[in-house]
């Protein structure tokens, strides 16, 4: 780099966008998207499930406390976790799956960091006007007027801010109970720390930096490229149809009319656009394909008498297709393609999995910890003796008394400290632990022998379901 070239900026100052207000079938599958996503985080926590006396009737909580999570009829306990995993790994096939087959339209509709912005965006025109009043606005200086719109706009922002930190808290706790808490100054600090950060990131994320979000701090827009391929479908500019552009008394000069294309470089698709950038200049990072340059365009060229679609959803193959004469390649030929139907077959095979596990998954669960220090006790008769600490899980909603077991193939006897027989109570949705003593009599096989194998069974007594844990029984070497 020479001495007067100047370094390569790397990121660049926000340009305040003003997206005007566009009305077409992708901005109302916009606003159905935000309705139906903000109605289910705002509402879910308060949604009741009755699941009996002895549990939250809350239908979705994550309760730490207890380390479980509820989701209406479903309990997943720690030991589970393997069902959040596999959800986790739907949500990233499900994300590349999309992204292969409809390039960035988690990024269009359905990211929250969309969802709440178009909700800011939409609370700023109700308050400010439409683009042309918010530009003038913007380059007016500060007079009551100003003053008065700001305030009441940042107000606003404010409360759903607000709302959005005071929503995600009551997932983890009742949320009626919670929310009196908060209005009595009564709840854990940790609630109002982490509604206090949530109202921050919102209000900052979703009224000034929007874009920026994306385009800096987001990973995906980076990511997405080696999702996508020549078949992808994305947004893009009909060129070889829309160009050369022009306007006015361009296309009233005889001859000048047929040299030009479609596009009348009305800057619509500009204007309406969140980001702030000209999709007639290609493929661009910035874009999240929310499609309501689509909708700017149909509108212009309804108006106009010019065919719809300059602007459209499309893959790159369409291009050459479309130059060369040919016929337009169906949608779903480009959705349905060896990629497209891997992806879709791993997502719907974890899925099945899940369910399937869900449904054959015991209502009991036992971990066996042997105690390891000392590893056997020699008894006053000369029997061995070791220890062993069993947890039980009654995942069932009743009140159960389980009888503990073990079969092996040595003679081994088995006994529950606290008491002479083998069952213990253990109240419904609870874990009990409860020591265990296995005891080989003197001079036995076990108890000459340094390891033998057996298994613990736990046995419902009520229903009659049982599970089981291998583990070790250790005596004295006699070699």
């Amino acid at each position: 780099m020479s001495a007067t070239e100047e370094p390569q900026k790397l990121y660049a100052a926000r340009e305040p966008v003003f997206p005007k207000r566009v009305s077409g079938q992708f901005r109302n599958l916009k606003w159905i998207i935000m309705i139906v996503t903000l109605g289910i985080y705002y509402i879910t926590p308060w949604i009741r499930w009755d699941r009996g006396p002895a549990l939250p009737d809350q239908a979705v909580l994550i309760d730490m406390a207890n380390r479980r999570f509820f989701f209406f009829w479903i309990e997943i306990w720690p030991h589970e976790f393997y069902f959040v995993a596999g959800l986790l790994i739907m949500a990233g096939l499900g994300l590349f799956l999309f992204t292969s087959a409809l390039g960035r339209v988690w990024c269009g509709y359905t990211c929250p960091q969309t969802v709440w912005t178009d909700l800011f965006f939409a609370v700023e025109r109700w308050i400010e006007g439409d683009r042309n009043a918010r530009l003038r606005l913007w380059k007016a200086s500060w007079d009551a007027k100003k003053v008065r719109l700001r305030i009441t706009k940042y107000i606003v922002w404010l409360a759903i801010a607000v709302a959005t930190g005071g929503a995600w808290v009551f997932y983890f706790a009742d949320a009626p109970t919670l929310l009196v808490n908060l209005v009595t100054l009564q709840a854990h600090p940790v609630a109002y720390t982490t509604i206090g950060i949530l109202t921050a990131t919102t209000f900052v994320f979703g009224g000034f930096m929007r874009e920026q979000v994306c385009i800096y701090m987001c990973p995906w827009p980076r990511i997405q490229a080696a999702m996508m391929d020549e078949h992808s479908i994305t947004v893009a500019y009909r060129d070889w149809r829309g160009e050369p552009r022009g306007r006015g008394k361009d296309r009233h000069e005889g001859e000048g009319e047929a040299a030009l294309g479609d596009c009348i470089d009305c800057n619509a698709c500009v204007n309406v656009c969140p980001v702030g950038i000209d999709i007639r200049d290609g493929q661009q990072l910035e874009c999240i394909t929310c499609a309501l340059c689509i909708d700017a365009c149909d509108d212009i060229m309804e108006k106009i008498g010019k065919p719809r679609g300059l602007i459209d959803y499309m893959a790159l193959t369409d291009e050459e297709n479309e130059r060369a004469g040919n016929q337009k390649i169906s949608i779903w030929k480009h959705i349905f393609r060896p990629r497209t139907i891997l992806y879709t077959a791993l997502w719907s095979g974890i899925g099945i999995a899940l369910v399937v596990m869900l449904f054959i998954r015991s209502e009991i669960d036992m971990t066996v910890a042997p105690i390891r220090n000392p590893q056997f006790v020699t008894m006053s008769d000369g029997s061995i003796r070791n220890t062993y600490d069993i947890r039980i899980r009654n995942m069932s909603h009743d009140d159960s008394t389980f009888q503990i077991t073990l079969t092996s193939e040595a003679a081994l006897e088995v006994g529950l400290e606290g008491t002479d027989l083998l069952t213990v109570d253990v109240p419904a949705d609870t874990t009990h632990l409860q020591r265990v003593y296995v005891t080989a009599a003197p001079g036995s096989d076990p108890a000459n022998r340094e390891r033998t194998d057996f298994r613990f069974w736990v046995e419902d007594l009520q229903s009659t379901a049982r599970t089981s844990r291998d583990t070790v029984f250790n005596g004295r070497d006699m070699e």
